[in-house]
């Protein structure tokens, strides 16, 4: 009976790792700052819990595409091995069924609770990150990151969309914002994966172009993501603490896209994409915060 107990959740262990949990977290978190953004007041409590759940299943559930369909690739880099479908603790049928199930109750949930618009967005995200990206752009351009982070930075416009049923420029500058931030905080990553990646087939920027143009991407986006963060403020979004917050977190940005232009190492990529998360995470708890004191 114990032993039975300790499978089954184990089971469920192994497919909620599907999920790519800590992925989806970040998207959450950035989907129900949208949300707040929306509007000046509290959110809603039904669009707050249904959207906040319906954004995470669909989320989830195009997290097990992406393992599905990258499983071989996953199965040879260190990073990735121990995903439960390279050690063949889940089956790619349960894989897709999963998902299925998932992204429907996300889809359904969307649709009935919060509204139409919602639903139709988060169904071009799926689309956009478990088939675009993962299927076709990934493996067919260095440019992946680029072009495949419009369905990364859509999570804010989702929870905007789902307090008002609408698309405002203020969503699309939050949008602006994660579509900026995706290529410097992969491409650290693909610098000191390089070798993982190209072992794997993945024509990543620094497997294709080399580590020196990687490096000077890295910094050129960053300086592009610093520049397009000061928007909320020039459009009267967001005020002073907001503005000092970005400045300052930007600013130790570009103190590691430096580093990694002028004096590279694997450490310091490494402590780079770290602070990626880092740096998001507090950018869009400034803008909450600056958003009720204001109000």
């Amino acid at each position: 009976m114990a032993s039975s107990l300790i499978l089954r959740s184990s089971r469920l262990h192994q497919f909620y790792q599907l999920t790519k949990p800590r992925v989806v977290s970040l998207i959450v978190f950035t989907a129900v700052i949208g949300m707040f953004l929306a509007t000046p007041g509290w959110v809603p409590l039904a669009p707050l819990l249904a959207g906040t759940f319906g954004i995470a299943l669909v989320a989830g559930a195009a997290a097990a595409v992406n393992c599905l369909v990258e499983q071989k690739i996953d199965a040879v880099m260190a990073r990735t091995r121990a995903r439960p479908l390279p050690r063949g603790t889940i089956t790619s049928a349960e894989t897709l069924a999963f998902s299925g199930v998932v992204g429907g109750i996300g889809l359904f949930v969307l649709y009935t609770w919060v509204n139409e618009i919602t639903m139709w967005l988060t169904l071009a995200t799926f689309v956009g990150y478990a088939i675009v990206y993962t299927v076709i752009l990934k493996p067919m351009t260095p440019q992946n990151i680029v072009i495949g982070g419009a369905s990364g930075a859509m999570p804010p416009v989702l929870g905007w969309a789902a307090v008002t049923g609408e698309v405002s420029h203020d969503a699309l500058l939050l949008f602006l914002i994660i579509f900026a931030w995706t290529p410097p905080h992969f491409w650290a990553l693909a610098l000191y994966r390089k070798l993982e990646y190209a072992k794997a087939g993945v024509p990543m920027l620094p497997v294709t172009h080399g580590d020196k143009f990687t490096r000077l991407h890295v910094l050129l986006y960053t300086v592009i993501l610093v520049a397009v963060t000061l928007l909320p403020f020039a459009t009267k979004m967001s005020g002073l603490i907001y503005l000092a917050s970005a400045v300052v977190l930007g600013a130790v940005f570009l103190y590691y896209a430096i580093g990694i232009y002028i004096h590279y190492s694997d450490r310091l990529a490494q402590r780079t994409f770290r602070y990626s998360i880092v740096y998001l995470t507090a950018l869009f708890a400034a803008l909450l915060v600056d958003h009720y004191l204001r109000f």
